[in-house]
């Protein structure tokens, strides 16, 4: 009969390991093996086995604690973990600004009086880069193209007397706006052979901000969808006589027109890690009955046989084209990819300097034109920022990454509370721009036709907080409609920064030296007000400050902490000026009414403190 042995399976490190191992020799070989000292060979053995099981141990434990997202440390698995959620890191986000580009017309009589002559009016290619002049270039990329012989209410153009000759007008000064995003525009090519089901393919290179376009070898556009099942996108076409002879004849005021459509050639995207972008493709062909593009109302219970219907049970909209094939396989074809790299913090460049337009892809839309005139027409091109770049960030931390994995499941794909509606604002794709500080409420006023207010603020080029564009909050409520249930109406506004300073004293102990405690102090205050760790309408709460500071080593007592206001925009300030004593309560200095963040714009000079004696 076999000997039931005694095995404990709670201790799990090496010193454990060895004192189990000897118990059991001792308690059941008590005759076969008797030398436990160090130097023995019996415990080289042992101690060998011990430092196996240590290290088996400790690589599964980080296994198990990697399958978990509020354990897991590993970047690669927390960007698995994520997809599993349905949460798309972001490695990198692109800043948004709005940019004028200006080009001279030569006049031409209309009804005995002077008008631009828009034969010469240009037209500027979407993704045209501008640049900045001055030091290392920083790189934009127009969203839209620009046609100045278009002018409509959401698309106008402005046109100003250039140049009087003789008392009249002889040339015109046309200006357009349109949305740039920061980053390189990049290009690579893949080529398939026979159809394979759900290829994939990797783009290698760092601060992938996203994909521009994709299209084959015979010119057909591949679609970026968020999973391979999603068949509708939406698609923007010139709004002429043969694309839409009825939008045409009663839509002159809208040049592009939006349209929702079902498609066969899709991919979807993720990232592997933070330098590798995957595409992946369906697995369908396009000659396959089974990718049904045409909607069938039998997919939501209509006409279902055994007079059965899936009325009572939730399904998606999207099942009205539903396919079971998830898209086509590229087949013998080449795709060229565009995508963009870059942005980040750098990227929120100042006003005034995007000045240097990349001519190459700009064109004249009719030919036959005067030559010298042409020129003069050509050499005219001129662009500007009129305000500063907002949106650009950094990639996520792993702990940001684990963070939005887990709001973003909170909020399952819709929007309903007003901590949905945050999560799902933070969580906007960087294409579009960056949102770093966001706050929701109830509109105050009882009247007001708005359901939610949204405070938003971006960071600029030195990662301070700052307005967020017109540009990037528009993007906003754009982002935020697909989410929004039927009913709210949102209101993208801004929060206020409130700057502060603060300064404080101390007595240090004795034999410590002034200078060191005084500058541990000055770092602990500076991580403590650290942007990342602030958040608006948080209140400053004082007794921890006091604490803070008093656990610096070093100090015997923390004798003053004074917060105070720094205000101005002459001084690198907020505008906005706050009563700091006014909002202090029971060592609670609260934000204002109207939402607000608290922040040291300058750590480095605006957190001043001193030793003082007993």
């Amino acid at each position: 009969m076999a000997i039931r042995r005694d095995i404990n399976y709670i201790n799990k490190d090496f010193t454990e390991y060895r004192s189990q191992l000897i118990n059991y020799s001792q308690t059941y070989f008590p005759t076969t093996y008797t030398d436990f000292s160090e130097t023995s060979p019996g415990m080289m053995f042992i101690e060998q086995a011990a430092y196996i099981g240590d290290v088996l141990s400790f690589y599964l434990d980080n296994q198990v604690q990697e399958n978990y997202v509020q354990y897991a440390r590993q970047n690669d698995n927390l960007f698995q973990l994520s997809y599993m959620y349905g949460y798309k890191p972001k490695v990198t986000s692109l800043a948004s600004t709005e940019v004028d580009f200006y080009q001279v017309v030569p006049s031409k009589t209309s009804a005995s009086i002077q008008i631009p002559d828009y034969d010469y009016a240009l037209y500027v290619n979407a993704n045209t880069v501008v640049s900045t002049r001055t030091g290392t270039a920083t790189n934009f990329a127009i969203e839209n193209p620009i046609d100045f012989t278009v002018s409509s209410s959401d698309n106008p153009t402005t046109v100003s007397v250039a140049q009087i000759t003789n008392d009249e007008p002889s040339q015109f000064l046309l200006k357009k706006s349109t949305r740039a995003f920061s980053g390189d525009i990049q290009a690579i090519q893949f080529t398939f052979g026979a159809p394979q089901e759900f290829a994939t393919v990797n783009i290698v290179a760092s601060n992938i901000a996203g994909i521009i376009d994709c299209t084959d070898s015979d010119g057909n556009k591949w679609y970026e969808v968020n999973y391979l099942g999603e068949e509708q996108v939406y698609d923007s076409i010139k709004n002429t006589n043969i694309n839409d002879p009825n939008n045409y004849a009663t839509g002159n005021d809208t040049p592009y027109l939006l349209q929702t459509k079902a498609v066969q050639n899709r991919f979807a995207t993720r990232f592997i890690n933070d330098s590798t972008l995957q595409l992946q493709f369906g697995a369908g062909s396009p000659l396959s009955t089974t990718e049904e593009i045409i909607p069938n109302p039998a997919n939501v219970g209509i006409g279902l046989p055994f007079g059965q219907d899936k009325l009572t049970s939730a399904y998606s909209p999207t099942n009205f084209v539903f396919t079971n094939t998830y898209g086509v396989a590229p087949t013998n074809t080449t795709l060229t990819i565009r995508y963009y790299v870059g942005g980040g913090v750098t990227s929120n460049i100042l006003s005034n300097t995007l000045t240097n337009p990349d001519t190459s892809t700009i064109q004249f839309i009719k030919s036959n034109l005067n030559q010298t005139v042409s020129q003069t027409v050509f050499n005219s091109i001129a662009t500007n920022n009129p305000n500063a770049a907002s949106g650009g960030s950094d990639g996520d931390s792993i702990e940001e990454i684990r963070q939005n994995i887990i709001s973003n499941f909170g909020s399952q794909m819709r929007n309903v509370t007003a901590d949905d509606y945050l999560v799902r604002t933070l969580s906007m794709p960087s294409t579009y721009g960056t949102i770093s500080k966001a706050f929701t409420q109830k509109p105050n006023a009882e009247n007001s036709n708005t359901t939610l207010d949204i405070f938003v603020l971006s960071v600029d080029n030195n990662n301070n907080l700052t307005t967020a564009s017109t540009t990037l909050k528009n993007n906003l409520k754009t982002y935020l409609n697909q989410y929004r249930m039927i009913g709210d109406s949102l209101s993208i506004r801004d929060a206020f920064v409130i700057n502060i300073g603060i300064d404080f004293e101390v007595i240090t102990l004795p034999n410590y030296n002034n200078n060191k405690v005084l500058g541990d102090c000055i770092v602990a205050l500076q991580r403590y007000f650290s942007l990342s760790r602030w958040q608006i309408n948080q209140p400053i709460l004082l007794n921890p400050l006091f604490v803070l500071l008093d656990e610096i080593e070093g100090v015997q007592t923390v004798k003053t902490i004074n917060i105070s206001n720094l205000a101005g925009l002459t001084k690198g300030y907020s505008e906005w000026a706050y009563d700091i004593n006014g909002a202090t309560q029971n060592g609670t200095i609260f934000p204002s009414l109207d939402p607000s963040i608290f922040e040291v714009k300058y750590p480095n000079s605006d957190i001043k403190g001193q030793v003082v004696a007993i």
